[in-house]
């Protein structure tokens, strides 16, 4: 990796960040980042400035830097928010989009395919927010692409659940996702603006249950005692 440039150094920390190598809320240590992408603490914090505007990173004065959480506040948040920013920008996307955007969105379509066939999640994942943020691109709507810049950030760190599917009915799911975007394609390219924006709420429908995940882990196994055992029981 090219070393001692802010935009190498920007690059990498945003992908690590939405691969979650770099877990929600861990601090960042200026001192271990300065040396791995040489540079000087200046400039380095003018990086974490600018991921912080962003919303990938929070600054806290005289507490230094830390990926964005994604606490209970912040995923409820999330979850109220992101059909009706997804479902608008679509709508706006199928009225106003150019022809050359439709070859990019099914470059990026063609591309999440192939990687979750391959069962590459953090590659579908990326692919993933290729897909919606060109989507978001062709709505041409500089408040709404603010906002769905902001949510594929979470977006893209919870989908690394669903994109590795632990049985044959959540590989289903994935391909069902698939699908629905290339309907979406569909419906943007024809300019049908209700279809789009319908398709979008099923394909957020269809991803959500899997994405909260991230943050309700399965039960720890235990025995359950019977009446008479938990009589005796220490």
């Amino acid at each position: 990796m090219p070393r001692g440039s802010k935009e190498t150094c920007y690059a990498d920390i945003k992908l690590r960040i939405l691969r979650t190598e770099l877990e929600p809320g861990v601090v960042l240590d200026e001192a271990s980042l300065a040396a791995k992408y040489a540079l000087s603490r200046t400039p380095l914090r003018e990086v974490l400035q600018r991921l912080a505007g962003e919303g990938y990173v929070a600054l806290a004065e005289h507490r230094g830097a830390k990926v964005a959480s994604m606490d209970v506040a912040v995923l409820r948040s999330f979850y109220q928010t992101a059909p009706m920013i997804y479902a608008a920008i679509s709508r706006l996307a199928a009225q106003n989009r150019k022809d050359v955007q439709l070859v990019d969105l099914q470059n990026a379509q063609d591309a999440f395919a192939n990687h979750t066939a391959v069962g590459d999640a953090s590659a579908a994942a990326l692919a993933n927010y290729r897909f919606h943020e060109i989507i978001g691109e062709m709505a041409h709507n500089a408040y709404l692409r603010a906002s769905l810049s902001r949510l594929l950030i979470d977006h893209t760190r919870l989908s690394q659940t669903f994109y590795r599917p632990k049985s044959p009915q959540d590989a289903a799911l994935i391909r069902q996702a698939s699908d629905q975007h290339e309907a979406l394609i569909a419906a943007i390219k024809a300019q049908d603006a209700d279809r789009a924006a319908d398709l979008t709420l099923q394909h957020w429908a269809l991803s959500q249950d899997r994405m909260e995940q991230f943050v309700r882990p399965d039960p720890l196994p235990f025995d359950v005692l019977s009446p008479k055992d938990e009589t005796h029981a220490v």
